[in-house]
């Protein structure tokens, strides 16, 4: 007899007590007493509702900060600006896992010109373009590279980073370039220009998320809210709200060796959760792991009653 007989309890009659239950009755009391818990949690604790962040917000509490990622933008310096696709063709910045490289797949989709698109065309929008502009773009992009990288270095030298404090040097446009941004965007127009691309409707929020992530403002407001990769960020929500608790898996394999220092962590780490999601799927067909019920007998303390009547 195959131990699918021999075991096969779901077909033997049952022996063990009977007494009379209402399903309906149940669910409707389950439904009830859940929905007031629901309402009533809802209404005491509710949820996360912090302001958002735009371009106006940071360039008032950390316009030095602002300047500087502006000049990163102006300079092809960034994180965006290296990203690769969807958003460029930067040399050797995917990542990949082994031949397999399915983010040069997409290609460039969405391009973005971090230097035109954040900073250059925005200030074209302006009612009087900052003069600077027409040295800016008559500059050779050699001179262009000469004067960002000079003004970030002084802007690291200055206290705070504060570009009211950098020396005098040979920084070309760039300040004054960097000042009129940061103008623009603390008067609240430049969300507005870099979300609608030319169109009647802001919609598309992607680049104002990729400019203000290029900055350690947001990445500051990240960390104090414990939302960054090394803090389970994926799995956590703003203040004392409880977050998403079934991803743990994704946030611990974040955590450790070799994904924690890999360049390839994300694509490393999908691969990793898309091979057990498929063990998990075919467990029943896999000789010795669809056993371990069977040698690990958990269903007979669940059901112990029912075995110890056998």
């Amino acid at each position: 007899m195959s131990w699918r007989k021999r075991e096969n309890v779901a077909g033997r009659p049952w022996r063990g007590r009977v007494r009379d239950y209402d399903l309906f009755k149940e669910l409707t009391i389950g439904l009830v007493v859940v929905g007031l818990l629901v309402v009533g949690l809802a209404a005491i604790f509710s949820s996360p509702d912090d302001p958002g962040v735009s371009l106006k917000s940071w360039a008032a509490e950390a316009p030095s900060d602002f300047v500087a990622t502006a000049t990163a933008e102006l300079g092809g310096t960034s994180d965006t600006a290296g990203y690769g696709p969807p958003y460029n063709a930067t040399p050797d910045a995917t990542q990949h896992l082994g031949f397999i490289d399915l983010q040069s797949l997409s290609g460039v989709r969405l391009p973005i010109d971090t230097a035109n698109d954040f900073v250059i065309n925005p200030l074209k929008t302006l009612p009087v373009p900052p003069p600077a502009l027409a040295q800016w773009s008559a500059a050779a992009p050699v001179d262009q590279a000469k004067w960002t990288a000079a003004y970030t270095a002084a802007l690291t030298a200055a206290p705070d980073g504060d570009p009211a404090q950098v020396a005098a040097g040979a920084y070309g446009p760039v300040p004054a370039l960097t000042g009129s941004l940061l103008a623009m965007a603390a008067g609240g127009n430049l969300d507005g220009v870099l979300q609608s691309a030319g169109l009647p409707y802001n919609l598309d929020y992607t680049p104002s998320i990729l400019f203000i992530g290029d900055g350690s403002y947001f990445q500051g407001l990240a960390a104090n809210a414990h939302l960054t990769g090394d803090q389970w960020g994926v799995m956590n929500e703003t203040g004392d709200t409880p977050g998403q608790s079934w991803l743990w898996l994704f946030s611990l394999l974040y955590q450790i060796q070799p994904f924690k220092s890999s360049a390839n962590a994300d694509i490393l780490v999908v691969s990793t959760m898309l091979v057990l999601s498929l063990l998990l799927t075919l467990l029943p067909l896999i000789p010795g792991l669809r056993d371990l019920p069977r040698k690990i007998p958990v269903h007979k303390l669940i059901w112990r009653d029912y075995y110890r009547q056998r």
